[in-house]
């Protein structure tokens, strides 16, 4: 093949960059399209992030739909195989029972990402409906980390996470329904931003509380990628259930200037669940670095009841997972799950969740009420609340305990074995305020680890800001510099 750039030069630049370059005429969509193709081929054999890829549209960028006018100029884009859909392709959910599933049309947010010049060339792997830390069936693929490949890229945005932090693509769609796009970001070395509530679109699907505990997002290795995919991306469909909001100033804007001396809380004693020690060190050592940069930086643990925070997620998650379960069965007229198509916990929450009564959904509904309450009431004395991104570090593959091929009997301690790692994420999914993943810190192991920073409802712009004061300040050298094993700058 011949490259538009070298391999060195691809991974230097960013979706932005891409799209200024092309916008000059120095290379073309097709051309980067083709050299995206070819990291694939060359890189995903030892990582297996890409399901699928389009080569309709790798040959021509506007084939879909694509507005090669639009700010990202046709630079190639990966979608999680699991939410938007996109028309007349596959969307199987990481599945053995969807496999073949072919959807009818774009959905809203499809077309938002299509408008602004993002040219969707394949979709990266998921769990099995998203539902589990791992995307991790041997029938299907197990999707692996960049830095060391016997490690897990968790999940559930897994290889949407895993292409961009091997650069075959500068950015792609990841969602976070408990830190699915936070938690894959810090663990392969990129920058993840769960949005709040009231700002990408689940369109057709229900915009209630319900529909909106899970985001729509993107992965990125750049604050400004993320900038301006929001920007671009961001609004309501006809018919939403709430307001969609939009800033006073964009974000693209917004992140060329240092936020004010901000009022930082750190913690990382969540309720039951701690940090590993060596964690903490890396939570310190952050917090030392932000006051460095002149922020304001206390040990405070949000005065939150965390006990009625996991009870809302865990009853969220099988309450809604189940509904998921069962109206996919109902496409294939089926009336129980089978057990050689479906993993076993995802029939375990089924079971649990089905039946569930509208007093249990009440209830779960004014836990997230009560919690939602405290936490802003905490944002209103602090700007940023900052911890790690996991409590524990990543796991081996084929680590059984948090996957949903787990033999765990009981749902209900699968969850709460699952909040032990994933300890922190989750309360931004019940309150509906925005967290970011930044790629500054280290495990013991030299695998990358995110610190997870969050703030008050609709301040998305705050948390982006920051990251770019932060990205600055490294002179844009997230993870030290590193790079991972499987990485196109080493091809």
């Amino acid at each position: 093949m011949n490259k538009a750039m070298s391999w060195t030069e691809l991974e230097r630049y960013d979706a932005v960059g891409l799209a200024e370059l092309i916008e000059k005429g120095d290379v073309t969509a097709n051309e980067v399209a083709k050299q995206s193709h070819e990291a694939i081929r060359a890189l995903d054999d030892h990582v297996s992030s890409v399901v699928e890829v389009f080569d309709d549209v790798v040959e021509n960028p506007s084939k879909d739909g694509t507005n090669l006018e639009g700010s990202f100029k046709g630079v190639p884009y990966l979608m999680k195989d699991l939410g938007p859909t996109l028309a007349g392709r596959l969307q199987e959910m990481g599945s053995k029972l969807m496999q073949g599933n072919r959807a009818e049309a774009d959905s809203f947010l499809t077309s938002k990402i299509r408008s602004a010049g993002l040219n969707i060339i394949g979709r990266t792997t998921t769990p099995e409906y998203g539902l589990c830390s791992s995307a991790e069936n041997p029938e299907l693929y197990v999707t692996r980390n960049p830095w060391n490949q016997d490690y897990t890229s968790c999940g559930s945005s897994a290889g949407s996470s895993v292409a961009v932090a091997a650069g075959m693509v500068p950015l792609a769609h990841a969602s976070d329904g408990g830190g699915s796009i936070r938690i894959p970001a810090g663990v392969n070395g990129i920058i993840g931003m769960k949005s709040s509530r009231g700002v990408l679109s689940v369109s057709p699907n229900g915009s209630d509380l319900m529909g909106v505990v899970s985001t729509q997002g993107c992965v990125s290795r750049t604050i400004r990628d993320s900038a301006m995919f929001y920007d671009e991306c961001r609004g309501g469909a006809p018919g939403e259930f709430m307001p969609y909001w939009s800033p006073e100033q964009s974000y693209s804007s917004l992140i060329a200037h240092d936020p004010k001396p901000l009022r930082i809380a750190v913690s990382h004693e969540w309720g039951d669940y701690k940090a590993d020690p060596h964690i903490v060190s890396e939570l310190t050592r952050t917090a030392e670095f932000l006051e460095s940069l002149g922020h304001h930086v206390e040990w405070q643990t949000p005065k939150v009841d965390f006990y009625k925070a996991y009870q809302a997620q865990t009853d969220c998650y099988i309450m809604n997972f189940s509904q998921v379960i069962a109206g996919l069965m109902e496409q294939k007229g089926l009336k129980e799950p089978p057990s050689d198509l479906i993993e076993p916990m995802c029939i375990r929450v089924w079971e649990e969740g089905i039946d569930a009564t509208y007093s249990k959904r009440a209830a779960m509904q004014a836990q997230f009420n009560d919690v939602s309450r405290q936490v802003g009431m905490f944002l209103e004395e602090w700007d940023i609340i900052l911890t790690p991104t996991m409590a524990k570090p990543t796991p081996a593959i084929s680590t059984k305990e948090y996957m949903t091929t787990s033999e765990e009997p009981n749902v209900y301690d699968w969850f709460q074995n699952l909040w032990s790692i994933f300890s922190f994420t989750p309360i931004a999914n019940v309150t509906g305020i925005p967290g970011i993943s930044l790629p500054m810190a280290t495990l013991e192991n030299g695998l990358p680890l995110g610190m997870h920073f969050l703030t008050r409802q609709a301040n998305d712009g705050l948390l982006l800001q920051l990251g770019a004061q932060i990205e600055r300040a490294l002179d844009g050298a997230w993870n030290g510099g590193n790079k991972p094993e499987v990485h196109v700058s080493k091809l």
